[in-house]
């Protein structure tokens, strides 16, 4: 009974129109808007006054909503997404339907329009030095097809062209949904992409089998012919440089030109790096993984094939990873 009576005191105090029903003489006065607030205040009290400020950028709102952990703990709830396991095989089938078309048309044009046999000898170079598996067949079957069959060099420049799009078609949604970008490119745009991309990894293949053959040819023409050892130490410590520098410009490129919006060249960068020296390290413990592996014994004449694509998955999951890590990185200091 006296909470209802001091209500009712409240209400025709602060409530012009409630005193003219009694009896007031005075005219009603519109209420300001600060008794507004102390009445809304008074009847009905809010947990928190602090206001609340969302972030416009993409992506913004879904990682500040989500509790705070840890990289590591992050990184491990990201790989176990069934989604990543989808995109990484479609990479990894893919690449490896590109792979030799691409290999036959790099030593085609090293052969007959560089005309070098030091960039050819590098290339063969890294093929033993890159591959986990089966260097020398693949080796042999590339001799073999640039040196005779030239109608093979047609028909690997229209493969490379399909099995392009289905290497960076589902890297890019892959990419736009670490970014929360809500819109994939079209079909077309994205077959455009994928040509510039290809176009661009040929010309820093290019540009890496040139430099590590003219620091040997300039080494060589210095000792004339002579410390064929200190030769080959000079060509090997080049290539792995040359390698590992186009390695990392090309996870660059595709963190920062693939995915449908804009990102930051410089956000992209270190993860492009990491990623780039992490995958000669993860090339190794997987060749001497495969030893212990004995895929011959299960799959028999497909052994190599089944290697390739094994390793094909797992640079797919690592280029994801760094993808991943990068965006988590801006994102939460949006």
């Amino acid at each position: 009974m006296a909470r209802g009576n001091l209500l009712e005191t409240a209400k025709n105090k602060y409530d012009p129109w409630a005193q003219s029903r009694t009896g007031s003489r005075n005219p009603p006065v519109r209420a300001s808007t600060e008794t507004r607030k102390y009445l809304i205040i008074f009847e009905k009290p809010v947990s928190s006054l602090t206001p609340i400020e969302l972030s416009d950028k993409p992506g913004a709102a879904e990682y500040r909503a989500s509790p705070a952990e840890g990289i590591v703990r992050s990184t491990a709830r990201y790989l176990l997404r069934t989604e990543v396991h989808t995109f990484a095989f479609s990479v990894a089938a893919n690449a490896i339907l590109s792979f030799f078309p691409f290999l036959l048309l790099l030593m085609t044009v090293v052969r007959y329009v560089f005309h070098s046999q030091v960039m050819y000898s590098v290339v063969e170079a890294l093929l033993r030095d890159s591959l986990p598996t089966g260097q020398e067949f693949v080796i042999r079957n590339l001799n073999a097809l640039v040196g005779t069959h030239h109608r093979a060099q047609i028909f690997s420049l229209v493969m490379l062209m399909i099995s392009s799009t289905g290497i960076f078609l589902p890297l890019e949604v892959a990419l736009n949904r670490v970014w929360r970008f809500s819109n994939n490119r079209s079909y077309l745009g994205n077959q455009l992409m994928s040509l510039g991309l290809v176009f661009a990894c040929g010309l820093l293949a290019l540009l890496s089998v040139g430099l590590t053959a003219g620091n040997v040819a300039i080494v060589n023409t210095a000792l004339h012919g002579y410390g064929i050892w200190y030769v080959q130490l000079v060509g090997f410590i080049t290539m792995k440089m040359f390698s590992i520098l186009t390695s990392i410009a090309i996870f660059f490129l595709i963190y920062w030109l693939l995915p449908n919006g804009k990102v930051p060249a410089q956000g992209v960068l270190p993860a492009a790096v990491i990623m780039g020296l992490l995958s000669e390290a993860l090339k190794y413990t997987y060749i001497f993984a495969l030893r212990r592996l004995n895929f011959a014994e299960v799959y028999g004449p497909f052994a190599i094939s089944v290697s390739l694509m094994f390793w094909a998955f797992l640079s797919g999951m690592l280029l994801l990873t760094g993808a991943h890590l990068s965006a988590r990185r801006i994102l939460q200091n949006v």
